[in-house]
């Protein structure tokens, strides 16, 4: 990065850091009592200011069953969730769907979407496919991937179902969608319920800016993955939110400024097998920031 951009992360991730210790100081106390907040019966609390509502991609707890996985949700202190087929699989039947979908409501948690998940056969029959598995499980958006060719037909299908559906951009190995704006150009003419899913690590190795992409995706923004890294061109380098270089508090600050109405989900990708000290220091640090922006004056 050049001189300005190492200024704008210094200062934006200062301000999150000042939030997080003004606002979120308890933190380095929640993780002693992780085990305690996952034996709780407890329906989860939402955090304080709902301006923006974090939640959790199950893809984080790949490595736990699915009852464990609502457990460690609930120890987040989050209502959202959207699940990966590995909680929810695609061969289970309508009834195993929706008897899968009531443990995760009868944990208090609200099924906010699901995937990614990958068209890759473009038919009307895969189509359909994974559009009844989303009815069945609850999920009122699909986080999609797959030809753009595809895309007609998937929107065909999402206006039949009401079921919105939000393209996840990759970063540099996707050979269809590496940027948001590869996204926003093929569906910038569709019916409203096709959008952008923005993954803020795939995007700033994609070499774009976060804060103006959420801005130039407007209401095409509909769900987004958050995640930090140190490197903006390592993959691999992958930390809790607010110990990496993404300007976190300056997207946030945009998406407020804009009403965004979907949600930011944690999609934390790294030590699959005890991922939850990382997780609730990310959520304490985005809880912080968004502290700071409420003190600021910035509803």
């Amino acid at each position: 990065m050049d001189t300005h951009q190492n200024r704008r992360v210094m200062t934006e991730q200062s301000l999150g850091r000042r939030a997080f210790l003004a606002a979120a100081g308890g933190a380095a106390l929640a993780l002693p009592a992780a085990a305690q907040a996952l034996s709780s019966s407890r329906t989860p609390t939402a955090a304080p200011d709902m301006s923006l509502k974090l939640g959790v991609a199950s893809y984080s707890l790949r490595s736990f069953p699915r009852a464990k996985a609502i457990e460690m949700v609930k120890a987040l202190r989050t209502p959202f969730v959207n699940i990966k087929s590995v909680h929810l699989d695609y061969p289970l039947s309508a009834a195993e769907l929706q008897a899968g979908r009531r443990e995760f409501e009868a944990a208090g948690l609200t099924i906010v979407g699901g995937g990614t998940i990958t068209f890759s056969k473009g038919t009307d029959e895969e189509a359909r496919m994974y559009f009844e598995y989303a009815k069945n499980a609850g999920m009122p958006l699909i986080v999609a991937t797959g030809n753009p060719t595809f895309l007609p037909r998937i929107e065909r299908f999402s206006r039949e179902y009401g079921i919105k559906v939000a393209i996840h951009n990759h970063g540099p190995e996707d050979k269809f969608y590496p940027s948001p704006y590869d996204v926003l150009r093929h569906v910038q003419n569709m019916h409203p319920n096709m959008g952008l899913c923005m993954d803020i690590g795939h995007t700033v190795r994609a070499g774009a800016d976060i804060v103006k992409a959420a801005a130039d995706a407007g209401p095409r923004l509909l769900d987004v993955h958050a995640k930090d890294l140190t490197d903006f061109t390592n993959r691999d380098s992958q930390v809790a939110v607010g110990e990496g270089n993404i300007p976190v508090a300056a997207f946030f600050r945009q998406l407020r400024a804009m009403r965004y109405q979907g949600h930011v989900n944690l999609e934390y990708e790294i030590n699959a097998n005890d991922p939850l000290p990382g997780m609730m220091l990310s959520f304490a640090h985005m809880r912080g920031i968004l502290a700071g922006l409420t003190a600021a004056g910035m509803s």
